[in-house]
Protein backbone atom coordinates (compact mmCIF):
# COMPACT_ATOMS: atom_id res chain seq x y z
CA UNK A 1 0.00 0.00 0.00
CA UNK A 2 1.20 3.49 -0.85
CA UNK A 3 0.45 6.54 1.26
CA UNK A 4 0.53 9.70 -0.85
CA UNK A 5 0.16 13.27 0.33
CA UNK A 6 0.47 15.39 -2.82
CA UNK A 7 -1.74 15.81 -5.85
CA UNK A 8 1.21 15.54 -8.25
CA UNK A 9 2.40 12.20 -6.90
CA UNK A 10 -1.09 10.74 -6.81
CA UNK A 11 -1.76 11.71 -10.40
CA UNK A 12 1.53 10.11 -11.43
CA UNK A 13 0.75 6.83 -9.67
CA UNK A 14 -2.85 6.67 -10.93
CA UNK A 15 -1.73 7.46 -14.48
CA UNK A 16 0.67 4.53 -14.32
CA UNK A 17 -2.19 2.25 -13.24
CA UNK A 18 -4.31 3.53 -16.11
CA UNK A 19 -1.57 2.80 -18.62
CA UNK A 20 -1.70 -0.77 -17.33
CA UNK A 21 -5.44 -0.75 -18.14
CA UNK A 22 -6.43 -0.87 -14.48
CA UNK A 23 -9.92 0.12 -13.35
CA UNK A 24 -9.78 2.68 -10.52
CA UNK A 25 -12.13 2.66 -7.53
CA UNK A 26 -12.35 5.53 -5.07
CA UNK A 27 -13.62 5.75 -1.49
CA UNK A 28 -13.56 9.34 -0.15
CA UNK A 29 -13.52 9.53 3.67
CA UNK A 30 -12.77 11.91 6.50
CA UNK A 31 -10.91 9.19 8.34
CA UNK A 32 -11.49 7.53 11.71
CA UNK A 33 -12.50 4.51 9.67
CA UNK A 34 -15.03 1.93 10.78
CA UNK A 35 -16.68 -1.15 9.30
CA UNK A 36 -18.93 0.99 7.14
CA UNK A 37 -15.91 2.49 5.37
CA UNK A 38 -14.34 -0.94 5.04
CA UNK A 39 -17.52 -2.22 3.39
CA UNK A 40 -17.07 0.50 0.77
CA UNK A 41 -13.48 -0.66 0.31
CA UNK A 42 -14.69 -4.24 -0.09
CA UNK A 43 -17.18 -3.15 -2.75
CA UNK A 44 -14.45 -1.23 -4.57
CA UNK A 45 -12.05 -4.16 -4.51
CA UNK A 46 -14.78 -6.43 -5.89
CA UNK A 47 -15.52 -4.09 -8.82
CA UNK A 48 -12.18 -2.45 -9.63
CA UNK A 49 -8.48 -3.25 -9.85
CA UNK A 50 -7.00 -0.40 -7.80
CA UNK A 51 -8.73 1.09 -4.74
CA UNK A 52 -7.85 4.61 -3.62
CA UNK A 53 -9.03 5.82 -0.20
CA UNK A 54 -8.77 9.49 0.63
CA UNK A 55 -8.48 10.61 4.25
CA UNK A 56 -9.16 14.31 4.55
CA UNK A 57 -11.20 16.17 7.16
CA UNK A 58 -12.73 18.81 4.92
CA UNK A 59 -13.02 22.17 6.69
CA UNK A 60 -15.28 23.57 3.95
CA UNK A 61 -18.21 21.37 4.98
CA UNK A 62 -18.23 22.40 8.65
CA UNK A 63 -20.16 25.40 9.89
CA UNK A 64 -18.65 27.92 12.34
CA UNK A 65 -20.19 26.25 15.40
CA UNK A 66 -19.75 22.64 14.30
CA UNK A 67 -17.28 19.96 15.35
CA UNK A 68 -14.33 20.44 12.99
CA UNK A 69 -11.82 20.74 15.84
CA UNK A 70 -13.16 17.70 17.69
CA UNK A 71 -13.88 15.47 14.70
CA UNK A 72 -12.17 12.14 15.56
CA UNK A 73 -8.80 11.50 13.94
CA UNK A 74 -6.40 8.55 14.14
CA UNK A 75 -4.34 8.42 10.98
CA UNK A 76 -2.02 5.56 11.97
CA UNK A 77 -5.00 3.38 12.83
CA UNK A 78 -6.65 4.33 9.53
CA UNK A 79 -3.52 3.37 7.61
CA UNK A 80 -3.41 -0.02 9.28
CA UNK A 81 -7.09 -0.69 8.56
CA UNK A 82 -6.60 0.27 4.92
CA UNK A 83 -3.54 -1.95 4.61
CA UNK A 84 -5.40 -4.91 6.10
CA UNK A 85 -8.38 -4.27 3.82
CA UNK A 86 -6.27 -4.40 0.66
CA UNK A 87 -6.33 -0.71 -0.24
CA UNK A 88 -3.77 0.10 -2.92
CA UNK A 89 -3.38 3.84 -2.26
CA UNK A 90 -4.18 6.09 0.69
CA UNK A 91 -4.35 9.75 -0.32
CA UNK A 92 -3.86 11.91 2.78
CA UNK A 93 -3.32 15.53 1.74
CA UNK A 94 -3.08 18.41 4.19
CA UNK A 95 -5.47 21.36 4.00
CA UNK A 96 -3.01 23.51 2.04
CA UNK A 97 -2.74 20.83 -0.65
CA UNK A 98 -6.51 20.87 -1.25
CA UNK A 99 -7.19 24.55 -0.52
CA UNK A 100 -4.01 26.43 -1.38
CA UNK A 101 -3.56 30.11 -0.70
CA UNK A 102 -5.95 32.27 -2.76
CA UNK A 103 -8.34 29.34 -3.36
CA UNK A 104 -11.73 30.89 -4.16
CA UNK A 105 -13.67 28.59 -6.53
CA UNK A 106 -16.53 26.50 -5.14
CA UNK A 107 -19.10 24.14 -6.66
CA UNK A 108 -22.64 25.31 -5.94
CA UNK A 109 -25.18 22.48 -5.49
CA UNK A 110 -28.83 22.86 -6.46
CA UNK A 111 -32.23 21.94 -5.09
CA UNK A 112 -31.21 18.54 -3.72
CA UNK A 113 -28.96 20.29 -1.21
CA UNK A 114 -31.67 22.52 0.27
CA UNK A 115 -33.95 20.27 2.37
CA UNK A 116 -33.13 18.16 5.45
CA UNK A 117 -29.44 18.59 6.33
CA UNK A 118 -29.17 21.51 3.92
CA UNK A 119 -31.85 23.45 5.78
CA UNK A 120 -29.85 23.29 9.01
CA UNK A 121 -26.33 23.35 7.55
CA UNK A 122 -26.66 25.88 4.71
CA UNK A 123 -23.07 25.72 3.42
CA UNK A 124 -22.47 22.05 4.17
CA UNK A 125 -23.17 20.57 0.75
CA UNK A 126 -21.34 23.40 -1.01
CA UNK A 127 -18.27 22.22 0.90
CA UNK A 128 -19.03 18.57 0.20
CA UNK A 129 -19.44 18.86 -3.57
CA UNK A 130 -16.45 21.18 -3.84
CA UNK A 131 -14.09 18.76 -2.14
CA UNK A 132 -15.60 15.70 -3.81
CA UNK A 133 -15.36 17.44 -7.18
CA UNK A 134 -11.72 18.26 -6.53
CA UNK A 135 -11.00 14.70 -5.40
CA UNK A 136 -12.74 13.31 -8.47
CA UNK A 137 -10.53 15.50 -10.66
CA UNK A 138 -7.41 14.46 -8.75
CA UNK A 139 -8.08 10.70 -8.60
CA UNK A 140 -10.13 10.42 -11.82
CA UNK A 141 -11.75 7.16 -10.74
CA UNK A 142 -13.97 4.94 -12.82
CA UNK A 143 -16.23 4.25 -9.83
CA UNK A 144 -16.73 6.07 -6.51
CA UNK A 145 -18.36 4.45 -3.48
CA UNK A 146 -20.53 6.16 -0.84
CA UNK A 147 -22.56 4.90 2.11
CA UNK A 148 -26.36 5.04 2.20
CA UNK A 149 -26.29 6.51 5.73
CA UNK A 150 -25.40 9.81 4.05
CA UNK A 151 -28.42 9.49 1.74
CA UNK A 152 -28.76 13.15 0.84
CA UNK A 153 -25.02 13.45 0.23
CA UNK A 154 -25.21 10.52 -2.20
CA UNK A 155 -28.03 12.22 -4.10
CA UNK A 156 -26.20 15.55 -4.26
CA UNK A 157 -22.92 13.98 -5.40
CA UNK A 158 -24.66 11.86 -8.03
CA UNK A 159 -26.42 14.96 -9.37
CA UNK A 160 -23.11 16.82 -9.52
CA UNK A 161 -21.49 13.99 -11.49
CA UNK A 162 -24.35 13.99 -13.98
CA UNK A 163 -24.59 17.77 -14.32
CA UNK A 164 -20.83 18.24 -14.77
CA UNK A 165 -20.52 15.30 -17.19
CA UNK A 166 -18.06 13.47 -14.98
CA UNK A 167 -17.39 9.97 -16.37
CA UNK A 168 -17.68 8.39 -12.93
CA UNK A 169 -20.14 5.77 -11.75
CA UNK A 170 -21.52 6.58 -8.29
CA UNK A 171 -22.28 3.47 -6.23
CA UNK A 172 -24.28 3.65 -3.00
CA UNK A 173 -23.60 0.86 -0.51
CA UNK A 174 -26.13 -0.14 2.14
CA UNK A 175 -25.70 1.30 5.64
CA UNK A 176 -23.63 -0.86 7.99
CA UNK A 177 -25.01 -1.16 11.51
CA UNK A 178 -24.06 -2.45 14.91
CA UNK A 179 -25.87 -5.67 15.92
CA UNK A 180 -28.37 -3.56 17.90
CA UNK A 181 -29.18 -1.42 14.83
CA UNK A 182 -27.15 1.73 15.49
CA UNK A 183 -25.78 3.05 12.19
CA UNK A 184 -21.99 3.11 12.20
CA UNK A 185 -20.54 6.61 12.28
CA UNK A 186 -17.19 8.10 13.17
CA UNK A 187 -19.07 10.40 15.54
CA UNK A 188 -20.40 7.48 17.60
CA UNK A 189 -17.20 7.58 19.62
CA UNK A 190 -18.41 10.83 21.18
CA UNK A 191 -21.42 9.07 22.75
CA UNK A 192 -21.29 8.02 26.37
CA UNK A 193 -22.66 4.58 27.20
CA UNK A 194 -25.93 6.16 28.34
CA UNK A 195 -26.15 8.36 25.24
CA UNK A 196 -25.49 5.41 22.99
CA UNK A 197 -28.44 3.54 24.51
CA UNK A 198 -30.66 6.55 23.87
CA UNK A 199 -29.32 6.92 20.32
CA UNK A 200 -30.84 3.53 19.45
CA UNK A 201 -34.21 5.30 19.37
CA UNK A 202 -33.34 6.66 15.93
CA UNK A 203 -32.91 3.32 14.19
CA UNK A 204 -35.77 1.77 16.19
CA UNK A 205 -38.13 4.48 15.01
CA UNK A 206 -37.05 4.13 11.39
CA UNK A 207 -37.30 0.34 11.55
CA UNK A 208 -40.78 0.51 13.11
CA UNK A 209 -42.00 2.69 10.24
CA UNK A 210 -40.32 0.41 7.69
CA UNK A 211 -42.05 -2.63 9.25
CA UNK A 212 -45.41 -0.88 9.01
CA UNK A 213 -44.65 0.03 5.38
CA UNK A 214 -43.91 -3.62 4.60
CA UNK A 215 -47.25 -4.50 6.16
CA UNK A 216 -48.97 -2.23 3.66
CA UNK A 217 -49.09 1.21 5.30
CA UNK A 218 -48.70 3.98 2.70
CA UNK A 219 -49.97 7.04 4.54
CA UNK A 220 -47.06 9.46 4.91
CA UNK A 221 -48.20 11.09 8.15
CA UNK A 222 -48.85 7.72 9.75
CA UNK A 223 -45.38 6.44 8.85
CA UNK A 224 -43.75 9.58 10.21
CA UNK A 225 -45.82 9.37 13.41
CA UNK A 226 -44.81 5.73 13.94
CA UNK A 227 -41.13 6.64 13.69
CA UNK A 228 -41.48 9.77 15.82
CA UNK A 229 -43.13 7.85 18.66
CA UNK A 230 -39.78 6.14 19.33
CA UNK A 231 -37.70 9.32 19.34
CA UNK A 232 -38.54 10.73 22.76
CA UNK A 233 -35.15 9.69 24.17
CA UNK A 234 -33.09 11.90 21.87
CA UNK A 235 -32.20 15.35 23.16
CA UNK A 236 -33.23 17.23 20.04
CA UNK A 237 -34.89 15.97 16.89
CA UNK A 238 -33.63 18.18 14.08
CA UNK A 239 -35.77 16.65 11.36
CA UNK A 240 -37.75 13.54 10.49
CA UNK A 241 -38.87 13.62 6.87
CA UNK A 242 -40.27 11.19 4.36
CA UNK A 243 -39.03 12.25 0.92
CA UNK A 244 -39.09 11.03 -2.65
CA UNK A 245 -35.91 9.00 -3.09
CA UNK A 246 -35.04 10.72 -6.37
CA UNK A 247 -36.08 14.34 -5.91
CA UNK A 248 -35.84 14.60 -2.08
CA UNK A 249 -39.12 16.49 -2.15
CA UNK A 250 -41.56 15.70 0.64
CA UNK A 251 -43.57 12.63 -0.22
CA UNK A 252 -47.23 12.92 -1.16
CA UNK A 253 -49.91 12.03 1.37
CA UNK A 254 -49.92 8.44 0.14
CA UNK A 255 -46.70 6.85 -1.11
CA UNK A 256 -46.65 5.95 -4.80
CA UNK A 257 -42.90 6.06 -5.43
CA UNK A 258 -39.82 4.80 -3.63
CA UNK A 259 -39.17 7.06 -0.67
CA UNK A 260 -36.58 7.59 2.05
CA UNK A 261 -37.44 8.18 5.70
CA UNK A 262 -34.59 10.35 6.99
CA UNK A 263 -33.78 11.60 10.47
CA UNK A 264 -31.22 13.83 12.14
CA UNK A 265 -31.08 14.17 15.91
CA UNK A 266 -28.79 15.26 18.69
CA UNK A 267 -27.96 12.87 21.50
CA UNK A 268 -25.96 14.86 23.98
CA UNK A 269 -23.83 17.14 21.83
CA UNK A 270 -23.48 14.57 19.02
CA UNK A 271 -25.46 14.95 15.83
CA UNK A 272 -26.48 11.64 14.24
CA UNK A 273 -28.21 10.93 10.94
CA UNK A 274 -29.90 7.78 9.65
CA UNK A 275 -32.45 6.66 7.09
CA UNK A 276 -34.37 3.73 5.67
CA UNK A 277 -35.53 3.24 2.10
CA UNK A 278 -39.18 2.39 1.47
CA UNK A 279 -39.16 0.79 -1.99
CA UNK A 280 -42.01 1.06 -4.46
CA UNK A 281 -41.93 0.45 -8.19
CA UNK A 282 -41.92 3.72 -10.14
CA UNK A 283 -44.84 4.15 -12.58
Amino acid sequence: MQTITTVAELRHVVARARRADKRIGFVPTMGYLHEGHLTLVEASRAQTDVTVVSIFVNPAQFGPNEDLSTYPRDFLRDQELCRDAGVAIVFAPDVQEIYPTQFETFVEPGELAKPMCGAFRPDHFRGVVTVVGKLFNIVQPDVAFFGQKDFQQCAVVRRMAIDLNLPIEIVTVQTVREPDGLALSSRNRHLSEEERRRALAISRGLFAAADKFRSGERDVEQLIAIAKAHLNTVDRLQYLELVDADTLKRAESSLRRTAALCAAAYVGSTRLIDNVILPLSTP
